[in-house]
């Protein structure tokens, strides 16, 4: 019954959407069909006069431009192409486990089956409607098939027969789902979702949804940067009219896509209802380790220009780390002997690498294909490759900048100056001493941050240093760390704007399958940026821990490692090193080292030695 009414609603709102579509149709027409009258009224001498006349030409010009302008906006609404999600493409003969499991379950909720699967470096899953004209067509040999979707390869989203023909949506998995999951829980996630499927083949929703869309990709089409002013004013009023119909159709569309989900989860309660309550437990806790690694263990990768290439089976690791340490976790890791969803597939490792390439690309911007600069890290060699590089690249950088402010390598101006980077110079520039006055001018009291920046920019801008308002915060405290961290800031900056762009390098050629060739082309990079820019002090606080590490590693035999849930760390005799990061943002944000040098002492580690940079 609930089935039932979700779809009646679902199909009274679709209904709602068509009738604005038929009633700006109505609208387009009416000046043409009083011109037809006029005109027909004229020529049988029904209506005579020269006012008549007049009016009757008036109305057929009129009538004439709002027919071309009507069909300018049909003809843009119906070419513009729907935004489509990036994916991978899963053809059917490298998951038929996977496929067969779906249809399986399509035939137990009676709904259709989803037309193709793709997975997106995400956790979370839906249908997305692929038949429009511009996101492909099979090949020709494919067409003579006998059953309609059989014979797609990859993700298509349009019937396999000539005609064009009402075609099941695309289902979209997460990828971490597939490595973390169970099958039976990946089946049990998974109901709702492809029970979406029944509703979707109606014809007046589909029809409705496609109008939607079509005004969605439009918007998008008039909104984006164009070249002349004549272009700009008709694609201006080409936006105007198809931005009112969006607004007319908003709110039935979401009432109709509230019917649809209701109706896909009353169906879905009849298939592995209990299953699912514990299965969507499974759920939160991958969308939390997959955060956790992207943020914490991706992007210091990306950032050194490697990928890693397992990043759904470093998901695995990761909330089986999390399990260990949480007790709200425990008990979840007794799954792990259970067949996980990841062997659905033929090929896993293949699959994980092109979803881990996706996701660097989605979340940081990296390039569609691996390169020199751009090269696929495993997790094995991650410390090495990864780590030890980024710490090392950053001591050199903070070392550089030292130099750029003339910072001595020794305190005591009697001393020779060896030259070489120690740990020991940065902790000396950072701290504090009553004589800061003869490094800098000391701050005024009565200034606050913003005053303090705007007046010590000049001198700092002579270094080619940029202050922000953020980073004089620190200036009150200690002037030549919010130096430092200025100048950080300022070299890192140059560094990216001297960096080719990778982001911007051709995607390749025709194998890299359908999805990439739809959604590539002038697509803003990243498109979910996994953190803001840092700061001046949370750089420089990344910078003298990097220092610090390699310090360690150099002098007391510390070695990189990585851990799952906190990124790159540093081993002691295989063992993390512990509370390190807030004795270092005590020496940077108060200019006292004693707790970094008490932690120092107890390791072994020598700052007064030169440490090796890249």
């Amino acid at each position: 019954m609930g089935v039932e009414v979700g779809a009646q609603s679902a199909r009274s709102r679709a209904l709602a959407v068509l009738r604005i579509r038929s009633r700006a149709l109505a609208v387009a027409l009416l000046p043409a069909a009083v011109a037809v009258v006029l005109l027909a009224g004229g020529s049988t001498g029904h209506i005579t006069g020269q006012g008549w006349d007049t009016t009757s030409w008036i109305v057929t010009v009129v009538a004439v431009l709002v027919l071309l302008a009507a069909a300018g906006i049909a003809l843009v609404v119906a070419r513009a192409r729907p935004a489509m999600s990036p994916t991978v493409a899963i053809a059917e003969e490298s998951a038929p486990d996977l496929y067969r499991m779906v249809r399986d379950l399509a035939d137990r909720l009676d709904v259709p089956a989803p037309s193709a699967i793709a997975l997106t470096p995400d956790c979370d899953s839906w249908l997305e409607d692929r038949t429009h004209l511009a996101h492909g067509r099979p090949p020709p040999g494919d067409r003579d098939e006998a059953e309609g979707m059989q014979g797609l390869r990859g993700v298509r989203g349009l019937s396999a027969r000539p005609r064009r023909a009402p075609s099941a949506p695309v289902l979209v998995i997460g990828s971490p789902f597939l490595w973390w999951m169970r099958v039976g829980e990946l089946r049990a996630v998974l109901a709702p979702v492809v029970a979406g499927t029944g509703p979707s083949a109606h014809p007046d929703i589909a029809a409705a949804r496609r109008f939607v869309r079509g005004l969605d990709a439009a918007v998008a089409v008039t909104s984006a940067p164009t070249r002349g002013p004549l272009t700009r004013m008709v694609l201006g009023g080409v936006g105007w009219v198809t931005r009112l119909l969006l607004r007319s159709c908003r709110g039935h569309a979401a009432e109709m896509e509230r019917g649809v989900a209701a109706a896909a989860a009353e169906r879905a309660q009849a298939v592995d209802y209990g299953l699912r309550i514990v299965a969507q437990e499974q759920v939160g806790l991958a969308y939390a380790g997959w955060d956790r690694l992207l943020t914490r263990v991706a992007l210091p990768a990306w950032r050194m220009g490697r990928w890693p290439s397992r990043l759904d089976a470093g998901v695995v690791a990761a909330l089986t780390e999390l399990s260990r340490r949480d007790r709200l976790a425990e008990g979840f890791t007794s799954r792990l002997g259970e067949r996980p969803a990841c062997d659905l597939l033929e090929e896993p490792g293949t699959v994980d690498e092109a979803a881990s390439l996706l996701a660097a690309r989605l979340f940081h911007g990296g390039p569609a294909e691996p390169g020199p600069d751009w090269a696929p890290v495993d997790w094995l060699e991650y410390p090495d490759e990864v780590v030890d590089r980024k710490w090392r690249a950053d001591a050199a950088r903070l070392h550089r900048v030292l130099d750029a402010l003339g910072v001595r390598h020794s305190t005591d101006p009697a001393a020779p100056d060896s030259g070489g980077p120690t740990l020991a110079r940065v902790m000396d520039h950072l701290m504090t001493s009553p004589d800061d006055d003869t490094h800098a001018p000391g701050p005024n009291p009565d200034l606050d941050a913003g005053a303090l920046a705007t007046n010590r920019g000049g001198a700092y801008e002579e270094m080619g240093i940029g202050l922000d308002e953020d980073d004089a915060e620190l200036v009150l405290g200690n002037e030549r760390t919010a130096a430092l961290a200025a100048g950080l800031s300022a070299e890192l900056a140059r560094e990216e704007a001297a960096a080719p762009d990778l982001a911007a390098s051709p995607a390749g050629g025709a194998d890299q399958g359908p999805d990439r060739a739809l959604w590539d082309d002038g697509m803003l990079l990243p498109l979910f940026p996994l953190q803001p820019p840092r700061t001046g002090r949370e750089l420089l606080a990344d910078h003298v821990t990097a220092m610090v590490c390699c310090a360690a590693m150099d002098t007391a035999g510390a070695a990189p490692g990585l851990d799952w849930l906190d990124g790159p760390s540093l081993l002691v005799d295989g063992e993390r090193a512990a509370d390190l990061t807030p004795r270092v943002l005590t020496l940077v944000e108060s200019g006292d080292p004693a707790p970094l040098r008490d932690w120092l002492r107890h390791l072994g580690v020598r700052p007064e030695k030169p440490v090796r940079l890249v």
